[in-house]
């Protein structure tokens, strides 16, 4: 099927997709980019896979073709993707050994780039507090690069969350300089969740009080802090790397 025209019904749903409220009223969210449909299609998660007119792109999917018009309408990037999809929210599973706890981050290229960073070091499951970005926000699947279809990722309430899995024996680590541990100083832990605070507070103070301990990243005295992403990338490298 061949779409011309930008006031096709059909295609006037998919560009609801910008706008969290028909994500979430749909379960599904818009992708761009070959790199990145590629890796939902291997999840099995592509509904409609949407192609400029003649693009060769053949997964065994539900095909839009499209023109450049319609293309340039459903991207939400400046120089628009000739090969999109409407993919399926992420199911979530079990929580593993490894957790990532991730407290209001804000910033859509911070969250895109921990939950990259988390894939490559080891994380079994994210946890999103209700008040972080949306997961699905443009940004944020860009910034993963495709690494948010190979992780379970789920949104609990922090605190509760927190106080189930402490019972099932899980170490809590936070971060903070004060009464602090070197990372790299750090014990090896078969169960833990490192919690990342918001980017302007940190840590909030009914969190900092679930935790057992606190790990820092040892560096220059001239720099005040890091940003979160950074800094999330560099304590799981380290923990990693026990």
């Amino acid at each position: 099927m061949l779409i011309t025209s930008i006031n096709n019904e059909h295609i006037k749903e998919i560009n609801k997709l910008k706008e969290k409220k028909y994500r979430d009223m749909t379960n599904t969210f818009l992708i761009e980019g070959k790199h990145i449909v590629l890796e939902a299609y291997k999840e099995g998660l592509i509904k409609e896979l949407i192609l400029e007119q003649d693009e060769l792109f053949p997964l065994n999917s539900p095909t839009t073709y499209v023109s450049k018009e319609i293309l340039k309408k459903l991207s939400s990037m400046e120089s628009y993707s000739n090969v999109m999809a409407v993919a399926q929210k992420i199911k979530e599973k079990e929580i593993g050994e490894k957790i990532l706890i991730l407290e209001d981050i804000q910033d859509p290229g911070n969250l895109g780039t921990i939950i990259r960073s988390a894939c490559a070091f080891g994380i079994d499951t994210i946890v999103l507090s209700p008040k972080t970005v949306d997961l699905y926000n443009p940004k944020v699947i860009r910034a993963t690069q495709g690494m948010i279809f190979h992780i379970n990722i789920i949104v609990r309430e922090v605190i509760p969350f927190i106080e189930e899995i402490k019972k099932d024996n899980y170490k809590i680590v936070g971060t903070r300089v004060t009464d602090g541990k070197d990372v790299r100083q750090s014990k090896t832990y078969s169960h833990y969740a490192l919690i990342i605070g918001n980017e302007g507070r940190g840590m909030s103070s009914e969190i900092q009080e679930l935790c057992d301990e606190y790990l820092y990243i040892k560096m220059n005295e001239q720099v005040e802090s890091l940003n979160a992403a950074v800094a999330a990338s560099i304590l799981l490298y380290e923990l990693y790397n026990k």
